[in-house]
């Protein structure tokens, strides 16, 4: 088969995986359907900007039309950025202010309207040509490397401070959501970076080079909307987010010292918080919410009446604690109740901490020796 019919073969076949999967993420009934839009906003315009491997040999779009489906993926990477925000902050909403990140895709819109947009039929040719050489393409291309090397970063970012929150806020230390977005970004730099050789090898002779990079290009393309498609189905209620206060939160926490925060209270605040502690360790003891493996700091706020943020800190001034040790510490207790009684002989050390609300042998060691300074196996020969 010659490879530019298998190309075309393979970008078909992932834009119609892509697209597909874009019409599911805008029909399925899900908890955050922001996330699911902007995801398959990020879809379509993927697939409008690979469309351009085959378009030029079926259509006679012109000049217009192809230029503006370059300047459209400046607002892929925007979209990504979103879509990873909305997924990693469950109270995350579109602002006005978000308009601001068009703004690279309205500068090149703009440079290209005197040369592109308003060019006669008869430069057509000329400018098919020399396409790669004039100067608002070569801007184009400096503006879409730089916007990519910040939106990457920014991601990044988001991600450290989301795993952050999440491990502190979350009992269960399996965070699905992250792994996934992580491992997309990751998948996305990888295969930008084959495009990025595409286009450097665009200015050279080594035309065969430059088809074989067009090629992987489009199996990994391939790939990954393949990817895409089993994860959904694999993982259909994948995402979890956290509230974005509590990034704000944690920031606080690590900058301000405890004990700084404690002297700075008087002495009928003090009292009322050592009260409210109380109750959350009455109700914790009482109630065992951490036999849960999924318990997270929200569901423990509503169950207690106290805010989110007023929880996190109470635990964290009165404990010097995070909620992850907090209920973690409840758990090991109950554990070594459960290995002291003698009627639970029989129970091996992988029940036991099924029962308390662990749901990994590695994190109940962990968070056992933490606690008590023994394994759990030493502990129960003891």
């Amino acid at each position: 088969m010659d490879k530019f019919i298998f190309l075309d073969a393979v970008i078909l076949i992932t834009a119609f995986l892509m697209l597909l999967f874009a019409f599911f993420l805008q029909t399925v009934d899900a908890q955050n359907k922001l996330s699911n839009k902007l995801f398959s906003g990020f879809l379509i315009l993927s697939v409008f900007d690979i469309s351009s491997f085959f378009t030029d040999k079926y259509i006679d779009a012109g000049l217009n039309f192809e230029v503006f489906r370059m300047a459209t993926s400046l607002l892929i990477l925007p979209l990504f950025y979103l879509y990873v925000k909305a997924t990693c902050y469950s109270d995350f909403r579109l602002k006005p202010k978000y308009f601001l990140l068009s703004i690279p895709f309205l500068i090149a819109n703009v440079a290209l309207v005197p040369r592109f947009y308003l060019a006669r039929a008869v430069d057509s040719p000329y400018i098919y040509e020399h396409f790669k050489q004039m100067l608002e393409i070569r801007f184009f291309y400096v503006l879409r490397e730089l916007q990519y090397v910040f939106y990457m970063l920014a991601v990044f970012k988001i991600l450290k401070n989301y795993k952050s929150v999440y491990s502190e806020n979350h009992t269960n230390s399996s965070n699905s959501s992250y792994k996934w977005l992580f491992q997309m970004t990751v998948l996305l730099l990888v295969s930008h970076s084959f495009v990025v050789c595409s286009y450097l090898l665009s200015y050279t002779d080594y035309h065969l080079l430059l088809n074989w990079s067009n090629i992987i290009i489009g199996i990994c393309a391939l790939i990954i909307s393949c990817w895409f498609v089993l994860k959904a189905l694999k993982n259909p209620t994948l995402f979890k987010g956290v509230d974005a206060d509590m990034i704000a939160l944690n920031k606080e926490l690590k900058t301000k010292p405890i004990a700084s925060d404690e002297g700075a209270l008087d002495a009928q605040k003090s009292v009322e918080m050592n009260s409210q502690m109380d109750f959350v360790k009455k109700y914790v003891l009482e109630n065992e919410p951490y036999l849960e493996p999924s318990l997270t700091i929200q569901e423990l706020s509503k169950q207690v009446t106290i805010p989110v943020r007023d929880l996190s800190l109470l635990i964290n001034r009165h404990s010097n604690q995070h909620f992850f040790d907090f209920i973690n510490e409840f758990r090991i207790e109950k554990a070594k109740e459960l290995m002291k009684d003698p009627s639970n002989k029989k129970l091996t050390i992988l029940e036991i901490l099924y029962q308390v609300g662990f749901n990994s042998k590695s994190s109940f060691n962990t968070a056992f020796k933490k606690f008590t300074n023994q394994t759990p196996t030493a502990f129960r020969t003891n």
